[in-house]
């Protein structure tokens, strides 16, 4: 079989299994897996709560066993090394499930643990729920006082100059640290309980140190001013006793409870609807009251997926994001029988624009118009740069002609205003970048700031690039639809990013990937959006163009020596780790489509490398059964905080091959006039037509 026809017959099968799991509204959504903390933390929920799970119990201790790897520890990912405190929790949800300890499962657990140190080695967030039920005592946790929320957003020190994910998640927590709660377990409640005492090296010692000493700190003045103050605290008993505590108490409720979506959801991501749950019901809210009611609803109704594997608790779910980049893809793919799939899945998306008052972003935004979309079902504080600059590139390629341009200009201007100083893109908020306070002690996972990456920065561009590209072309019509001056602010904007860009370039060519595993995403994000940068009235930018190029050459010679000898490319998440890493590992489909659309953005299809990679794609596409037309990846490629939290989202093998089959067969001019067979109305009859 020619090789075009091969390609072309993959892009097919593609197409037909994305039609086939299309939902009825015209919607995708694939399940985003992560690591059994949030399952086990859930867990610990409904043993705090009350709440009963015994329905479920053999489901969850089915999907614990699932995710175990030989060496009795739990891991942040598959193929990833175990984790101390990740085999500590699972380990503590299995025995309140009633799993024998000496469980064949158990024994090894244990003895991992124990290896590692025992649970004195786990981290804070661990401590803090594990304090909950006397296991570690509140005095080895970290203080948070609760009048955090009473300084004001100029403040360096408020709650707003934290990370969107960060803010949900701590100001529920200063409830929690006041209340310092004990939670029965099955062997009642004590301060200073038994329970896990199979787990310490040294049970008689559990007031073990969670941050270095002051006087190791003398070098790192930052980190040495939060510990001397969280000393300070503890003196004072963590100000349990200020005047103004209840009046903090009382304004930390009222924001979870205006953050709380009618639905029962906060913040789109499990930490802070379920740190919620615990801080409502210390403060007096009962199972039965409508907030954590509503709550425990979304977890176990919104947040669960069940399947053969057993049930597990997602830390988000992307119904929104995977709409519009299964969208992307199947435009991409060329396919007419897709067409009516596809407007019916724009319209699906378009519907769900950010476009009320809420919105943390607006308070140091408070003159940019909303226009963002989320990542999540019910989602209305916190849209997204990534989902709105994916939607913006989906709405362009559904609507060449921009005939409806009030969604896309609504995105493009609520993006625009959030452009930070340095030129680029961060994933929520503008200006989060107060690098310093990931020196507190309560935060060893890195993650209370969000500032500007370079994947982020190059799908902005991407999207204004096509954007700008469109118009440009309906000029020559003499139909421009987009005002002159709004192209002059995405020129400007486009002048800095691409600034930002160049300084963020690694030596040897490649862009780090913050939100995906790892240069290798970070570098075709960059590219793509390179490949297309507008200036005014869509003509190519002077800026730079002899170093902007140096540029690109060197990232595309990065990525044809990155791949991998059976023609794919691949990237282990220890690279985040051990930079001398990236791009080792085995070759994924995700991956590999990062990668050929890179490549695809500056070289001709023929080119050795692209043809590989396709070949890639082609050979290792299932061909048979209920899963044809789709790829089998097991590996993570999706990136929470990098070193500490990682996800699966189990499209990303799909969509993403799509676009760069799609793109590949449509540079190679060959389209030929058969399809997935004749045109259908309903996206259900396409599950009987072989590819």
């Amino acid at each position: 079989m020619p090789f075009h026809m091969e390609a072309f017959d993959a892009t097919k099968r593609a197409g037909a299994y994305a039609l086939r799991q299309v939902r009825e509204d015209g919607h995708w959504y694939g399940e985003t897996k992560s690591n059994a903390t949030i399952t086990a933390e859930y867990v610990f929920l409904a043993q705090a709560l009350g709440f009963s799970i015994e329905s479920d119990r053999d489901d969850l201790i089915k999907y614990f066993l699932s995710e175990q790897n030989k060496d009795g520890s739990w891991s942040l990912a598959y193929d990833y090394p175990g984790d101390v405190s990740i085999t500590s929790e699972a380990y503590f949800a299995l025995c309140l499930l009633g799993l024998d300890r000496n469980h064949e499962a158990m024994r090894p657990a244990r003895q991992f643990i124990l290896s590692k140190g025992g649970i004195a080695k786990v981290r804070v967030f661990t401590r803090m729920f594990f304090a909950c039920f006397g296991l570690f005592p509140w005095s080895a946790v970290p203080e948070l006082p609760a009048e955090l929320i009473l300084l004001p957003a100029a403040a360096p020190f408020s709650i707003y100059r934290l990370a969107s994910w960060a803010r949900a998640t701590v100001i529920p927590m200063l409830i929690m640290r006041h209340h310092c709660p004990i939670y029965a377990l099955p062997n009642g409640r004590s301060s200073t309980n038994d329970y896990l005492d199979d787990l310490w090296v040294n049970p008689a010692d559990k007031m073990v140190p969670y941050a270095p000493s002051v006087w190791s700190l003398w070098h790192d003045p930052m980190a040495l001013g939060f510990t001397a103050v969280d000393n300070i605290l503890k003196a004072f008993g963590g100000l349990r006793w200020f005047p103004l505590r209840k009046v903090a108490l009382r304004q930390c409720v009222a924001w979870i409870l205006e953050h709380q979506e009618p639905e029962g959801d906060i913040g789109g991501i499990f930490p802070p609807l379920h740190v919620a749950l615990f801080a409502l019901t210390l403060e007096g809210y009962g199972l039965e009251s409508s907030p954590v009611c509503r709550g425990i609803d979304a977890l176990q109704n919104t947040y669960a997926w069940r399947d053969s594997a057993g049930l597990r608790i997602q830390v988000s779910i992307s119904p929104i994001w995977d709409t519009i980049l299964m969208t992307i893809g199947l435009i991409d793919c060329s396919l007419p029988v897709a067409s009516s799939v596809v407007t019916r899945s724009s319209q699906y998306f378009k519907a769900r624009q950010q476009l009320g008052p809420e919105g943390d972003w607006r308070v140091y935004n408070a003159n940019v118009p909303p226009g963002g979309f989320s990542f999540e079902y019910f989602n209305s504080w916190y849209p997204d740069i990534d989902d709105t600059a994916a939607a913006i590139v989906a709405m362009v390629k559904q609507d060449p002609n921009l005939l409806d341009i009030s969604p896309i200009l609504s995105a493009a201007q609520w993006i625009l205003g959030l452009q930070n100083r340095d030129g680029g893109w961060a994933a929520f908020d503008r200006g989060n970048n107060y690098l310093f306070l990931n020196k507190t002690p309560f935060s060893d996972m890195d993650s209370l700031c969000d500032p500007s990456t370079a994947d982020m920065t190059g799908h902005v561009l991407e999207c204004f690039g096509l954007l700008v590209k469109r118009d440009k072309v309906l000029s020559k019509q003499g139909k421009s639809p987009i005002p002159k001056e709004f192209i002059d602010r995405i020129a400007a904007a486009t002048e800095q990013a691409i600034d930002f860009l160049s300084k963020e370039q690694e030596p040897n060519g490649p862009w780090f990937g913050r939100w995906g595993s790892n240069y290798i995403y970070g570098t075709s994000a960059v590219l793509c959006g390179l490949s297309c940068h507008p200036a005014g009235g869509g003509d190519m930018y002077p800026i730079m163009e002899k170093r902007h190029k140096a540029d690109t050459h060197a990232a595309l010679n990065w990525l044809r020596r990155a791949q991998n000898s059976d023609g794919g490319w691949g990237e282990r998440l220890e690279t985040y780790n051990d930079p001398s890493l990236a791009a080792k590992g085995p070759s994924t489909a995700s991956q590999t489509a990062w990668a050929l659309m890179g490549l695809l953005a500056y070289l001709p299809p023929t080119d050795p490398s692209i043809t590989r990679g396709i070949q890639y794609l082609s050979r290792t596409q299932i061909k048979e059964g209920e899963l044809s037309g789709s790829w089998k990846e097991d590996h993570y490629t999706g990136t929470g905080f990098p070193k500490h939290f990682y996800s699966c989202y189990t499209l990303y093998s799909q969509y993403f091959p799509m676009m760069a089959l799609g793109r590949y067969t449509s540079l190679s001019g060959y389209r030929p006039l058969e399809d997935l067979g004749s045109t259908v109305e309903d996206h259900t009859s396409v599950s009987s037509i072989s590819p």
